[in-house]
């Protein structure tokens, strides 16, 4: 069976089997790093609303729209199987919005979304100056997104940014308050070290979500060391994309300057290999075989 044939994206009730035990979630931006990321072994996928921006040439402020993002799952889940959990921001908009919100991109295949208590326009959650909506506000949000869900495995995320806001306390009551009103997993932004972690997984009895993104205000902590603190999921966000970024910033300006790509042609995926990757085989295969059935 060809890949076009059996290329099933897993959803959400894949993730939610992955939940009983552990979920190493791979940022990925596009399809074709899904692609890869499936292909070193990641079963879940995890798209970054600044990976979205970012690609676009932008900053995670907001400025992209709900239809961007539900495109990009689309054109994601159309070529992986592993569940997808997707960046929603603020659910863009009030609860209103967030029921439209989970419709589009549970149909686009999501598996599961997180939604966060900034005020609109938010900022990246490693950054100073974010701004809180209430907890009752985004309760109110919480409880849209599940009602509107279609399916009950559909995982709602409630993401709070309390931390570097107003401290452990307000990050911890609030984790409370979204988990009574239906949120699935809690993923509080921005803790700030090991004991931190500890703490909030003794003090919050909820499946929860660490965030190991590069450069911002949470230490890296391994796969093992989260596990071992009572976590049920970790996502690196755009290690992947920030990789990508730095080989493609490099190898323009290697080509710029010597004007020839014979320098570095060895750190290239080669044709073999690329054409691998994105099936090329089983799509001319699929073109034959249909070629054929028309005979």
């Amino acid at each position: 069976m060809s890949l076009l044939r059996d290329n099933v994206n897993g959803g959400p009730r894949a993730l939610y089997e992955q939940l009983k035990s552990f979920v190493a979630c791979a940022g990925v931006f596009n399809g074709i790093s899904a692609v890869l990321a499936e292909r070193a072994g990641f079963n879940a996928l995890y798209l970054s609303g600044s990976g979205i921006a970012g690609a676009m040439g932008m900053p995670d402020i907001s400025v992209t729209t709900l239809s961007e993002v539900a495109e990009e799952v689309r054109r994601i889940t159309s070529v992986t199987r592993a569940p997808l959990i997707v960046d929603a921001d603020t659910g863009f908009g009030e609860a209103v919005n967030v029921t439209r919100t989970v419709r589009l991109l549970e149909s686009a295949g999501a598996a599961g979304i997180h939604i966060e208590d900034q005020v609109l326009p938010k900022r990246c959650g490693h950054l100073d100056g974010k701004t809180l909506v209430g907890p009752e506000d985004m309760a109110r949000k919480i409880v849209a997104a599940v009602q509107a869900r279609k399916n009950s495995d559909f995982q709602i995320i409630a993401r709070t940014d309390a931390r570097s806001v107003n401290g452990m306390e307000d990050a911890i009551e609030r984790a409370k308050i979204y988990l009574d009103s239906g949120a699935d997993i809690i993923f509080t932004e921005a803790l700030e070290s090991r004991e931190e972690f500890a703490r909030f997984a003794r003090e919050v009895k909820a499946p929860l979500l660490a965030n190991m993104t590069e450069f911002g205000k949470s230490p890296l902590l391994s796969v093992d060391e989260i596990r071992t603190l009572g976590y049920k999921m970790v996502i690196f966000p755009l290690t992947a994309f920030r990789a990508a970024l730095k080989t493609i910033d490099v190898t323009y300006r290697e080509l710029k300057l010597h004007g020839t790509q014979s320098g570095f042609i060895s750190n290239l995926m080669d044709r073999k290999e690329y054409y691998d990757v994105i099936g090329y085989s089983d799509y001319a295969k699929e073109d034959q075989e249909l070629s054929e059935g028309d005979r």
